[in-house]
């Protein structure tokens, strides 16, 4: 009785499975995300390697391989074993097969493999560069099941196989389903990745997406549209519709016949010709009037004769409904992270492989290094030696063993007992000159090898570049043309294309909730009217951004903590004239106590242009456009800023404007921009103008001809100066005096360069925007405080201006509404 023990038979059940289901998870079903290896695989191949089947040795029976596999690394059956080996093999379900099979390997038409004492095999090219340099301790090693053996944990790999092969299992409660691919693509997306690091710029998963097209299937075949394609490399799940390549050729007679030389991956082809035929029995399918498999070892041929007078595209179509000639792969790309499954993106598998061949490197060259730096160690005993060569036979001589000659040697000489014991035991021709030569020789040789190695482990970038060239030599020597072509799908639609390229107006609270209205909402009013309610805000939430664009433009959101984001007009919603609009937080992935500042809409990319910022304290960067063509959800770094500044404007230029800096107190400086250098993503940037102790800059514009400049003031008074009122200064000075602020007019808010046949919006604290027209507006000298604008009630401030320009307001159209006036 005291051995019988009470279990809860409902937690017994669930402790079982879920260790079952843990078991086949992470050492039966699922690949490692670093070699895209199952453990059978990897036993597999580890186990030939052991037997030194190289690609250039002979080959070795099939059944020594399996049984040399299953006794020492792999506690299953042998078929289990065996099967994966031949599919390793088959160059239809492998796109760079690992095995190099000799014998009855099977058939696409779903023929098994001979029996395995019946087949040879070795390890392929491809598989040779996955076991690549194991021997240098490069990757860890376990105990085998049993503990008389070890085997890798993964292996070294070369190349990024599990994008390269692919890979399909079926674990519990989940499964894997990951394409092959073009190895030249997947390398060529690796190095953009590698190149990118280097230069400290993060990739955005657009990016690999234009290097890696899509899966690249042994059988070939077409894939049908994009979609499908981005939408798995973008979250890891979707689905690809793959279509057999097929021609149509015409017989002497006339009539046409469909000719099937490629089909879809995993698609069984004696399978599919087996269903064409019941189609045609079945009726299903009418107007074939004879079918032939005419496939050879040169490649597949089916052949699908139609009667006469038979339209050869609805029959077409007709097999690619109903049958297996056009068929869709369910991508799934889960693997083992860490031991733990997850479902990772294109730019995720890739980032994992690269930090596997960091920690391979690493550990390669640590290997490298000690067996250089202990050779040199032996070779500097052998040079004191070769120095002190009668000491050093005197003192052997005189010794009564071997154990008292390395004593008396370490103790005259200082040699270590390595140096010690390779003294005693050197060779009377080691005392040849010429013998001499060769080992200072040698020992120089190890130094530069040793200084190589040691610059490898201390900089992160030789690293990367060791790695790079590496891949390169890898890609070079496997060069493969794409097998699957990637066509356009009939039903493709561009959500792009389905938005109206119209003018809008955006506008953004300072709590952080933007909206986008079209631009005919406001209409024009006179100058001195009250205006209309723009957006409906909160308690403490105020109007702060509002510009003039249109929904294809790209949208640049500038932050306090000196990232930028981007989307484009369309994706902010569309919202009522008083509504509040929608949180940014749910456009673009802001970090905790980050806030936008500012927003730039830009229409199209000039590498030759330049973003010119300028921060609250008067610091000015100019940076080239370039930089910021690929920003991913995340955002990258635009400038430094420092903790007491924050960023107030963004502007576009050639390169070659005068720029125009105002502060709140009414003064402004004018100096060309070549006076600021282009610099880097991270750098801060240079002084525009010198403040006062309670100014700071309101903002900043690039001057154009046939412009004039309007200074708008907190309580609604404006004006408009020529540009020639301000003279050419060099920056960092002090400025002129541009406007005249008092009591009554308040401090500057905001600048604008406009011309005569614009308008301009102006909001107000409460939500308020009035429309006006820039020829009702005065053009006065730089020290004046200019007329009034809008009528504000008490505690009512102008915060923001935005410009309509010419172009803008012909897309408007003309306006029904009745003009508002005082």
């Amino acid at each position: 009785m005291d051995k019988i023990v009470n279990i809860n038979l409902e937690d017994e059940m669930k402790d079982s499975f879920i260790g079952y289901a843990m078991s086949v998870i992470a050492s039966r079903a699922l690949p490692d995300v670093r070699d895209g290896l199952k453990p059978v695989h990897r036993r597999i191949l580890y186990a030939m390697n052991e037997l030194n089947l190289q690609p250039t040795k002979a080959y070795k029976k099939s059944a020594r391989i399996v049984g040399d596999t299953m006794g020492k690394y792999h506690p299953h059956g042998d078929s289990s074993i065996y099967d994966a080996m031949v599919r390793m093999a088959q160059e239809f379900s492998m796109r760079y097969p690992l095995v190099d099979g000799h014998g009855n390997f099977g058939s696409i038409d779903g023929d098994s493999a001979a029996a395995q004492r019946y087949t040879e095999a070795r390890i392929s090219h491809m598989a040779s560069e996955m076991l690549s340099d194991i021997e240098k301790d490069t990757v860890n090693f376990v105990p085998n099941y049993d503990e008389e053996f070890f085997e890798p944990s993964v292996l070294p790999a070369r190349f990024p196989n599990l994008l390269a092969n692919g890979v399909s299992g079926i674990a519990v409660g989940m499964a894997t389903n990951i394409p092959p691919h073009n190895l030249t693509e997947v390398i060529d997306g690796v190095i953009k990745m590698i190149d990118n690091y280097v230069a400290c710029v993060d990739t955005d998963i657009e990016d690999l997406i234009d290097i890696i097209k899509g899966p690249d299937f042994p059988t070939g075949g077409n894939i049908l549209g994009i979609g499908g394609i981005r939408t798995a490399y973008r979250t890891g799940r979707g689905r690809v519709v793959v279509r057999s390549k097929v021609e149509i050729e015409t017989l002497s007679n006339g009539r046409e016949m469909i000719v099937v030389k490629e089909i879809p991956f995993q698609v069984n082809k004696s399978s599919l010709v087996e269903k064409i035929g019941e189609l045609v029995r079945d009726k299903k399918i009418e107007g074939i009037s004879d079918l032939r498999d005419e496939s050879n070892r040169h490649g597949i041929r089916v052949v699908v004769e139609l009667k006469k007078d038979v339209n050869s595209s609805v029959i077409l179509n007709q097999l690619y409904k109903y049958s297996s000639l056009q068929d869709t792969f369910s991508v799934n790309m889960l693997a083992l992270v860490n031991n733990e499954p997850k479902t990772l993106n294109l730019k995720e598998i890739l980032d994992h492989y690269i930090d596997h061949q960091v920690d391979v490197i690493t550990r390669r060259t640590k290997f490298e290094l000690n067996k250089a730096l202990k050779r040199s160690h032996i070779l500097e005993g052998y040079l004191i030696a070769l120095d002190n060569i009668d000491a050093i036979i005197s003192t052997i001589k005189a010794s009564s063993d071997t154990a008292s000659a390395k004593i008396e040697l370490i103790n005259k000489f200082s040699l270590s007992e390595d140096q010690a014991t390779a003294v005693v035991e050197m060779r009377l021709r080691s005392l040849t000159g010429l013998e001499r030569g060769k080992i200072e020789k040698e020992h120089g040789e190890l130094r530069n090898i040793i200084g190589e190695l040691n610059a490898i482990l201390d900089n992160s970038d030789t690293m990367y570049k060791l790695i790079r060239d590496e891949l390169l030599v890898v890609r070079d020597k496997y060069l493969s043309p794409r097998r699957t072509d990637i066509l356009p799908a009939e039903d493709d639609i561009n959500y792009e294309d389905l938005i109206d390229d119209e003018m809008c107006v955006i506008t953004m609270t300072n709590l952080g909730y933007i909206k986008r209205l079209p631009l005919s909402t406001y209409k024009s009013q006179n100058r001195g009217g009250r205006g209309i309610m723009g957006m409906q805000t909160r308690e403490a939430d105020i109007v702060e951004n509002l510009f003039v664009t249109n929904t294809h433009s790209f949208l640049f959101y500038f932050t306090n903590k000196g990232k930028v984001y981007m989307n484009k007009g369309y994706q902010i919603p569309e919202a009522m004239r008083n509504a509040k609009g929608t949180s940014l937080v749910n456009l673009i992935n802001l970090d905790a106590g980050e806030k936008v500042k500012a927003i730039i809409p830009m229409k199209g990319f000039n590498n030759d242009n330049y973003f010119v910022m300028m921060t609250k304290k008067g610091i000015i960067k100019k940076i080239s456009l370039s930089a910021f063509k690929k920003i991913n959800k995340s955002g990258v770094i635009a400038l430094s800023i420092r903790e007491d500044d924050e960023l107030i404007s963004v502007l576009q230029t050639d390169g070659d404007k005068d720029i125009f800096v105002a502060t709140k107190n009414g003064l402004g400086i004018k100096f060309n921009e070549n006076r600021v250098r282009p610099v880097g993503r991270s750098a801060m940037g240079v002084k525009s103008i010198s403040l006062g102790e309670d100014d700071y800059v309101i903002g900043c514009e690039i001057l154009e001809e046939n412009f004039k400049v309007l200074f708008v003031s907190e309580n609604g008074f404006g004006k408009c100066t020529e540009t020639s009122e301000f003279r050419l200064q060099n920056r960092g000075g002090k400025g002129l005096r541009i406007y005249k602020t008092t009591p009554k007019t308040g401090v500057l808010i905001g600048i604008c360069l406009v011309r005569e046949n614009e308008e301009l919006m102006l909001i107000n604290s409460e939500g308020i925007i009035i429309r006006i027209r820039v020829s009702d507006i005065s053009t006065l000298g730089r020290i004046t405080q200019g007329v009034k604008l809008i009528n504000l009630t008490q505690n009512q401030k102008v915060i923001n201006i935005a410009k309509i320009a010419e172009d803008q307001i012909e897309q408007m159209g003309e306006s029904e509404e009745v003009i508002l006036q005082d």
